[in-house]
């Protein structure tokens, strides 16, 4: 497709997910597009990683089978585009469908605010439970500061990786783009860690998802910062950036610290910190630290609102793109 479909499709896509979000009754039915793309990595993982085999023998490995997996999603990409090219209008808006699979606004924004809403109607048990879902640290450390700030911490992270990326990768490279970059992204959250089973495996997983998301990352930070002049004001505006250009290097991601840092300014709050994963606490500096050191559910539900009001500001850019480009 062109350049302009592209950017029309994105944008049926983003209003679509906006107001249907990830429609359960239709994965209770069949399996998720990101669901399929786990089972392929976890047989790609089972084949190829055994502990038998040296460190570098599992780094090439994993070379191999992340090159195999990205050329897979591409070829699924371009097939799914011959055959919507095939029903012209109505081709535009079945791929728009597919698009909205892969973005997360709506379904990260309820997911974020059933923590607040858990905080309130069931105490530090119920937010602990609702923010388990979200996270992977250890929730029976975390008191409710700590789950508000896990909460926040997630919704700017998946804003850059879950919409932002998605978004971009769409715009200038098309459904092959997309489906690469969401097999990608998959695979680095199963198999991009610093443990002794993927340290070499998922090697090349994590370095070429850092390389991908560092565009949305950066252009996330400008988001979030329209997002909080939007809900509240000049100033919370001027702090996301502020903090993002000071304190995004902080967090062991070269990425996430990025939208956080400025999702932290924008709501005057610390995050990030000491926290622990399956037991192992891995330290950190807090982003933000002249900030607010409790955060509370308000927060959340503050984080929300900048949230949509940045995901509406990426909407009007495709939009005055799509126009630039008729």
């Amino acid at each position: 497709m062109t350049i302009d479909e592209n950017l029309l499709v994105l944008l049926l896509a983003l209003l679509l997910d906006r107001i249907a979000g990830d429609p359960q009754w239709l994965w209770s039915r069949m399996p998720h597009p990101v669901v399929i793309f786990g089972a392929a990595i976890s047989y790609a993982d089972q084949q190829l990683n055994p502990s038998s085999l040296t460190g570098s023998q599992r780094r090439m490995n994993g070379v191999a089978a992340i090159v195999a997996l990205l050329l897979l999603s591409i070829a699924a990409g371009l097939v799914f585009d011959r055959f919507f090219a095939l029903f012209g209008l109505a081709g535009l808006v079945l791929e728009a469908g597919l698009v909205a699979i892969f973005l997360a606004q709506k379904s990260l924004a309820d997911h974020v605010a059933a923590v607040a809403a858990a905080l309130r109607g069931e105490g530090l048990a119920g937010g602990r439970n609702a923010v388990s879902r979200i996270v992977g640290r250890d929730p029976e450390t975390l008191d409710e500061p700590a789950v508000c700030r896990a909460a926040i911490e997630s919704l700017a992270e998946n804003f850059s990786d879950g919409v932002v990326a998605p978004a971009i990768c769409y715009a200038v490279f098309g459904l092959p783009g997309l489906l690469a970059y969401k097999m990608l992204n998959t695979a680095d959250s199963m198999i991009g860690h610093r443990s002794e089973k993927y340290i070499d495996f998922g090697w090349a997983a994590a370095r070429l998802d850092d390389i991908a998301n560092w565009p949305a990352a950066r252009l996330s930070i400008l988001l979030i910062a329209a997002g909080a002049w939007i809900r509240r004001g000049m100033s919370p505006c001027r702090e996301a950036i502020r903090v993002a250009v000071r304190d995004g290097g902080l967090h062991r991601s070269p990425n996430s610290g990025r939208p956080e840092a400025a999702m932290a300014g924008a709501l005057n709050v610390q995050l990030a910190g000491p926290r622990i994963y399956g037991g192992v606490v891995v330290t950190e500096p807090m982003i933000n630290n002249a900030g607010r050191d409790v955060a509370t559910a308000g927060d959340i539900e503050d984080g929300v609102s900048v949230f949509y009001a940045s995901c509406m500001v990426l909407t009007g850019l495709i939009f005055g793109l799509f126009l630039c480009f008729l």
